[in-house]
C-alpha cells in the first residue's frame, strides 16, 4: 500500500495525538532513525523501500547494525524525541516533553504504521534482527482494534 509523506505523517499524528505536525514528524523520525541504527543495512532497506522518500532517508541515514537491549533503544528513541535540536523559535526546533512511557507507545504506534505500509517479509527480516525483548516493539502489529481506534 503506497502513501505520501503527508498521509504518513497525518496518521502518526493521530495515533500520538500530536497538536502539530512537527511533533509528529519528530517523533517518525526518532523512532525511524533508532530502528534503522539497531537493524543492519538489509533490513533498513527492506523495511524503507515501500515508505515515501522523505521518511525511508531515517533508516536508510543510520549507521546501521548497533547492538544495544531494549531500554536503550527506548532512551535513544526518549533523547531524540526531547532533543533541542535547533536554536529557534520555531515549533520543530523546540524538545518534546515526552515520558518514557509515552515514548513506547509512540514507537509502537510508528512501527505499526510502517507494519501496514512494508510487506511481511521485508518486515520480518528486520524483526527477525532483533532480540526477544524487543517484542513489546510490535504489540500492536496484528491486533483487530488499535488504541486510536478506540477514542
Amino acid at each position: 500500500m503506497s502513501t505520501s509523506y503527508t498521509d504518513f505523517v497525518g496518521e502518526v499524528q493521530h495515533r500520538i495525538e500530536a497538536g502539530t505536525q512537527a511533533e509528529a514528524v519528530r517523533t517518525t523520525r526518532a523512532v525511524l532513525e533508532t530502528l534503522g541504527e539497531r537493524v543492519d543495512e538489509g533490513g533498513a532497506t527492506d523495511m524503507a523501500s515501500p515508505l515515501p522518500m522523505e521518511i525511508d532517508r531515517y533508516l536508510l541515514a543510520a549507521d546501521h547494525g548497533a547492538t544495544y537491549d531494549y531500554d536503550a533503544f527506548v532512551d535513544r528513541v526518549l533523547e531524540r524525541l526531547n532533543y533541542d535540536d535547533l536554536d529557534l523559535d520555531a515549533s520543530y526546533g523546540r524538545p518534546s516533553t515526552v515520558d518514557r512511557a509515552e515514548a513506547v507507545y509512540r514507537i509502537k504506534a510508528v512501527v505499526e504504521l510502517v507494519s501496514e505500509r512494508v510487506p511481511g517479509g521485508e518486515l520480518a527480516h528486520a524483526e527477525a534482527q532483533l532480540p526477544d525483548e524487543f517484542d513489546d516493539v510490535f504489540e500492536f502489529v496484528g491486533l483487530e482494534t488499535k488504541p486510536w481506534d478506540e477514542a
